[in-house]
């Protein structure tokens, strides 16, 4: 609803305090949960705070620190920014079209949605455990065993203590629970998409499926999109309980260190509140540039 350019602010709000009045809950629990505690974060960033002396303060130091001296939270930045451009376009792009190949299916999709929804249904590390069965560094694990069975390795991998597999065996897990919100948020879109559109396409010319997807669907779930990228980011950036569960902490060689694991450090660890929150604020950064850019691409022109 556009605003009446003759239209007071007062008479603005006494026109519409019934929608502010049902807004209200929402805004006061993201003013709570949100809005304060980014606000604290930022101002302890600029602090020496172990949470037992009173907070003192350093300025910019710890950022300067964090970013021309801090090795581990360089290598932390490269994981995790790699883990992102891997396993969030794979992630977004795979939930998308599985969604889409749903809908077209006339019978089961109630099993086959439950089917792509349910490993984002166990929590991070109850999954990671089941996983581990299939990359133990023994012979036993699965994968071994198959691998030494048809010849392609003489000796067991150690995927999940060798730097070299760690971060691509998190990868993979990460990328098989990505599909739980987004998933479902797709497939909603998908059904609430009018049938007589496609008819109508069908009669201008429109004769495949994909002409489809790209003509009428796409555009037509752009806030679906968005959400979808938006959680897909979210996700990929605050990665930590896979990698832990998988890697430990610290991983070998920090070869799955993250930007999270490395605030959860500084936080829980080491009790060095003020360094933490400097890492806290570089990831919220992160995830607000990212995020304004997916509004940007998938922006609606209404």
């Amino acid at each position: 609803m556009k605003k009446n350019p003759g239209m007071n602010g007062k008479a603005w709000i006494r026109r519409n305090k019934t929608g502010y009045l049902f807004l209200m809950p929402f805004l006061v629990l993201f003013t709570v949960f949100t809005i304060v505690p980014v606000a604290v974060s930022m101002g302890t960033s600029f602090t020496n705070y172990n949470m037992i002396q009173a907070p003192s303060f350093v300025w910019f130091d710890n950022y300067q620190y964090l970013i021309l001296d801090d090795d581990v939270f360089l290598k932390a930045l490269q994981n995790t920014m790699l883990f992102a451009l891997v396993t969030g376009p794979i992630g977004y792009f795979a939930s998308f079209f599985m969604a889409w190949i749903i809908t077209l299916v006339k019978k089961g999709k109630g099993f086959f949605s439950l089917a792509f929804y349910a490993p984002s249904l166990t929590s991070g590390v109850a999954m990671s455990t089941i996983w581990l069965i299939i990359f133990s560094g023994d012979r036993y694990g699965y994968l071994n065993n198959l691998l030494l069975k048809a010849g392609l390795i003489t000796e067991p991998i150690l995927w999940t203590s060798d730097s070299n597999y760690v971060l691509k065996v998190v990868m993979l897990i990460s990328v098989w629970m990505s599909m739980g919100t987004g998933f479902l948020v797709f497939l909603a879109g998908f059904q609430n998409i009018d049938p007589a559109l496609y008819e109508a396409a069908r009669v201008d010319g429109i004769k495949s499926r994909f002409q489809e997807l790209r003509y009428i669907t796409w555009p037509l779930m752009k806030p679906q999109l968005l959400f979808g990228a938006i959680n897909s980011i979210v996700g990929s950036f605050a990665v930590f309980d896979v990698a832990t569960a998988v890697a430990g902490m610290p991983s070998p060689n920090y070869s799955a260190h993250t930007i999270v694991a490395h605030l959860y450090d500084y936080a829980f660890t080491r009790y060095n509140m003020g360094y933490a929150s400097s890492v806290a604020m570089i990831l919220f950064l992160i995830t607000f540039v990212m995020g304004r850019v997916c509004m940007r691409l998938f922006k609606s022109e209404e």
